[in-house]
């Protein structure tokens, strides 16, 4: 009895580069489909079966892989669901010589054939692979030679003065195949007459959000959308192409007069940012507001032409209300002056050093802090290092790169140049926090660093004994080894002291850890503290911080 042949799994892949005449009810997807299943049909001695699954893909380029239905089918591939390839011709499949080598690798590595119907050819063979390089080559060439023709013709008609597509400009609005001035004209010539007058496109961008004028989508205008409004040469009546601009067929809503006098006052301004050149912002980058908004370099000039820079949160800049928080402003001085005495401090504890390159013995650790001691912490080293540094109105939080910290200790032990870490390296972060006071003054649009709390200056080590000899004796009753009359007569104290030392396990962590901070007030004693009868930590936490801050 003949062997049964081995039933071989086929999948029909269909493309259509363009949407056209895919609503009708027999469309060019569907003829191929039809023909490729056929000549599955005549294969059927051979084993061959349908895939009912569709792999279709209407309204996609072949010069890309990113296809949807493609990317199905190669997944397929590689979960072992197709054995055979069928298209109609082998540009349905690609058109890139660059992307089929790409995906006969993936065919040999799970051993899969492709089969084009109306090209016989093998690909399991070097004649078959050599026969599909060249039609693939042809059909790279007809693609490109197709896009040159494109590009060639879009070049001409912009040089006729014809709109070739793409979202009018704001002002005007698209018919048959042409731009015509809209309703919202009037607005654009109100924004070049009101830069003639402020002088700013962030000036402009506030009067337009006071009056409520904003683009034909409804959107609010940003400060970039105004300077591209008032950059646009399409408003007196011209075309561009790669940079050249040629007359038009659509009206001008601007004249020439005053297009050339703001361009005039925009290169001034231009001229001016270039003249001052503040020095590098060490925070650039790497610091955030209290939401989480990045903070930009800006500098602003007083009324004596000093210069002043500060760092400001993009959500004031971009003016998204909703997102702006405590801190919009802060002076890059005094940041930047508190980071640098922030790093000497971290390197002056040598503990920590040490702790973090744990690679020496005795003798080393002596070269190692001897090299310490000399090490200046300059603004590069610094910028290397920081991650990220996040401001909130009553704390700091500073990230440093571990890897690229321990990589400079090794640098100052061998008394070597730092090496730059990858950013693939800089995963790992040492987070410090410092409470601190921030300052508002001049109604909030200036913010200043006022005095951080000093970790030591205001610890009550009274009470900070008694808090810890609360949770010690907890512990031991809660153990069920000891009473409180035992505990009276171990440590000879009245009944009624130990009762109300035991009462401070009861308090809030809140209150705890303020405490053990030193963020109390002298007024806040072991025995103010122990008047605290209430056991709902809510209630204890507002008796305390009233009194507190």
């Amino acid at each position: 009895m003949e062997e049964e042949k081995k039933k071989i799994k086929c999948a029909i892949y269909t493309r259509k580069s363009s949407e056209e005449g895919l609503e009708l009810e027999f469309n060019s997807l569907q003829a191929q489909r039809e023909s490729c299943e056929a000549y599955v049909k005549s294969q059927k001695h051979e084993g061959w079966i349908l895939i009912e699954k569709h792999y279709d893909d209407g309204g996609f380029s072949g010069g890309t892989l990113e296809r949807p239905a493609l990317k199905n089918l190669l997944k397929d591939v590689e979960n072992g669901f197709v054995d055979i390839i069928v298209v109609y011709k082998i540009d349905r499949l690609t058109r890139s010589l660059n992307d089929f080598s790409k995906i006969v690798e993936v065919f040999d590595r799970k051993q899969i054939s492709f089969v084009s119907i109306t090209q016989q050819f093998n690909t399991t063979t070097s004649m078959g692979r050599l026969t599909l390089n060249m039609l693939l080559s042809f059909a790279q060439f007809e693609r490109e030679v197709t896009g040159e023709r494109i590009r060639d013709k879009y070049a001409a008609s912009k040089k006729k003065g014809m709109w070739m597509g793409g979202n009018p400009p704001m002002g005007y609005y698209r018919k048959e195949k042409k731009i015509y001035p809209s309703e919202h004209a009037d607005s654009v010539r109100t924004i070049f007459n009101k830069y003639l007058e402020l002088k700013s496109t962030a000036k402009v961008k506030h009067w337009l959000d006071e009056n409520n004028i904003k683009s034909q989508n409804r959107k609010t205008l940003s400060v970039g959308n105004v300077n591209s409004i008032l950059l646009n040469r399409a408003y007196v009546g011209e075309v561009g192409h790669n940079g050249v601009w040629y007359k038009g067929e659509h009206e001008a809503i601007i004249n020439n007069d005053i297009f050339d006098k703001v361009k005039e006052i925009m290169s001034v301004n231009r001229v001016e940012r270039k003249k001052y050149k503040p020095t590098h912002s060490l925070l650039s980058g790497k610091i955030f507001d209290d939401k989480n908004n990045y903070m930009s370099p800006s500098w602003s000039t007083g009324s004596k032409g000093q210069k002043y820079r500060y760092y400001v949160s993009q959500a004031v800049i971009r003016h998204v209300k909703q997102k702006i928080g405590k801190i919009t402003k802060i002076s890059a001085i005094e940041i930047e002056k508190f980071i640098d005495d922030w790093f000497m401090e971290i390197f002056n504890d040598k503990n920590e050093m040490l702790k973090l390159y744990n690679k020496l013995d005795v003798n080393k650790q002596k070269v190692f802090i001897k090299n310490l001691e000399k090490f200046i912490v300059t603004r590069d080293i610094e910028k290397l290092l920081i991650s990220k540094v996040q401001i909130f109105k009553d704390k700091i939080f500073l990230s440093i790169n571990k890897m690229q910290l321990i990589e400079l200790l090794r640098s100052i032990y061998e008394n070597e140049t730092v090496k730059v870490l990858p950013e693939e390296d800089l995963t790992e972060r040492i987070t410090f926090e410092r409470v601190y006071s921030v300052g508002i003054v001049d109604n909030g649009s200036k913010i200043i660093l006022g005095n951080y709390y000093d970790k030591n200056a205001n610890k009550n080590k009274t009470l900070i004994k008694a808090i810890i000899k609360s949770y010690q004796w907890s512990k031991e009753i809660l153990s069920g080894n000891v009473s409180i009359s035992d505990i009276v007569k171990r440590e000879k104290l009245t009944e009624r002291y130990v009762s109300s030392i035991l009462h401070l396990s009861f308090l809030s962590p809140k209150i705890v850890i303020g405490i053990f901070e030193g963020k109390q007030t002298n007024y806040i004693s072991l025995q103010k503290v122990k008047t605290i009868k209430n056991l709902n930590w809510n209630d204890q936490e507002k008796c305390f911080f009233e009194t507190t801050y």
